[in-house]
C-alpha cells in the first residue's frame, strides 16, 4: 500500500496518487495555530460581553467556554468545507484534510470528524482543567480518556485519530508543486551542421493549442533517456509527424532523418508564438477545427 514511504490514495478516475501522511507534530503544529485565532476571537467577544455588563463574575467562566465552544466549532467545519480540508493552521503547515477512500470530501465527513473533536480532546480537557477535590474521579477519568485518544494515531499507519477513522478522513502533507521547464527555452539553437527552419504565417495557421499541447509531449517524451528499441520507435514516431507536418503546412523543403527534432522544435517553438500572438489579439484558437467551427456559427 506505500510506495517509497508513501501512502496510497486511490480517486475515482483509478489512477493512484502517493501522498506523505501528515505527522502528529505538524498536526499539532496546525491545531495550536488554530487555537490560537478560535481563542483570541473568543477572548474578544468575552470582553465586548463583559463590557456591556451582561455576564457577572460567577457566570464569566462558563460564558467564556460557552463563546470558546460557539466560535471553534463553526470555525473548524467551516474553513474546511471552504478551502477543501484546510484550516488556517493546515494551510500555514501546508497539511490538508483527504477522504480515506479517494472520494471527494462531504459536509458530512467534515462534520464529524470536528465533532468528534470535542468529544476526543476538548471537553474532557475542560474536565482536566477545572480538576478539583469535589470532582477528582471524573477529572482522572477524563484524563485518562484524553491520554487514549491522543495515542490513537501512534497507532495506525494513517495517523488517524478517533474523529477521522469515524469519519473516514486523514491528513496529508501538500505535494509540493513541480513545473516543467518551458519547451520553447528549451528548444536548442541550430548548430553549423543544420538548418535553420523558417516558417511563413500561412504556415502557422493549420494547427490550435490542442495540436500544441500533443506535440510538446512528444518532444518532451524524445528528450528523455529510453533504451534501444523505445530510442528507435522514438525515431519512427518523430519521422511520421515531420512527414504529416509537412504535408499539412505545405512545407517544400527537405527534411533529413537528423534534423527531424530539430524541425519540429523550431515549428514548435514558431506555432507557439503565432497562437499567443492571436490570442493577444482576441482570437484564440483551440484546435485546428477553430476556422470550421467559426464559420459554422
Amino acid at each position: 500500500m506505500t510506495k517509497h514511504g508513501l501512502d496510497r490514495l486511490l480517486p475515482p478516475e483509478g489512477v493512484p496518487l502517493y501522498f506523505r501522511v501528515g505527522g502528529v507534530g505538524v498536526r499539532l503544529a496546525a491545531q495550536f495555530t488554530d487555537l490560537l485565532i478560535t481563542g483570541a476571537g473568543a477572548i474578544a467577544i468575552f470582553l465586548l460581553v463583559l463590557a456591556s455588563d451582561l455576564a457577572t463574575p460567577t457566570t464569566a467562566i462558563a460564558v467564556a467556554s460557552m463563546l470558546f465552544f460557539f466560535i471553534r466549532i463553526p470555525y473548524y467545519a467551516a474553513s474546511e468545507l471552504l478551502w477543501n480540508g484546510q484550516t488556517v493552521g493546515k494551510r500555514l503547515m501546508k497539511v490538508k484534510v483527504v477522504s480515506a477512500d479517494g472520494q471527494a470530501l462531504t459536509t458530512q465527513s467534515l462534520v464529524v470528524r470536528n465533532l468528534m473533536k470535542e468529544a476526543e480532546i476538548f471537553l474532557p480537557g475542560t474536565l482536566v482543567l477545572t480538576l478539583n477535590t469535589e470532582a477528582l474521579v471524573p477529572s482522572i477519568l477524563s484524563l485518562i480518556w484524553v491520554m487514549g485518544v491522543l495515542a490513537v494515531p501512534l497507532f495506525n499507519r494513517r495517523r488517524q485519530r478517533l474523529g477521522d477513522i469515524i469519519a473516514g478522513t486523514y491528513v496529508i502533507h501538500l505535494p509540493k508543486p513541480f513545473l516543467l521547464p518551458d519547451m520553447s527555452k528549451a528548444v536548442r539553437p541550430p548548430s553549423a551542421a543544420q538548418p535553420s527552419f523558417q516558417f511563413l504565417t500561412h504556415q502557422l495557421e493549420h494547427y490550435g493549442a490542442f495540436e500544441l499541447q500533443t506535440l510538446e509531449g512528444v518532444l518532451r517524451s524524445s528528450n528523455r533517456a529510453k533504451g534501444p528499441d523505445a530510442y528507435k520507435r522514438q525515431k519512427e514516431t518523430l519521422a511520421a509527424i515531420v512527414v504529416q507536418v509537412r504535408r499539412k503546412i505545405d512545407y517544400a523543403e527537405p527534411v533529413r532523418p537528423q534534423d527531424q527534432q530539430a524541425f519540429l522544435e523550431a515549428f514548435y517553438k514558431a506555432q507557439r508564438a503565432f497562437l499567443e500572438q492571436r490570442q493577444l489579439f482576441g482570437d484564440k484558437r483551440q484546435d485546428k477545427h477553430h476556422a470550421v467551427q467559426r464559420d459554422r456559427e
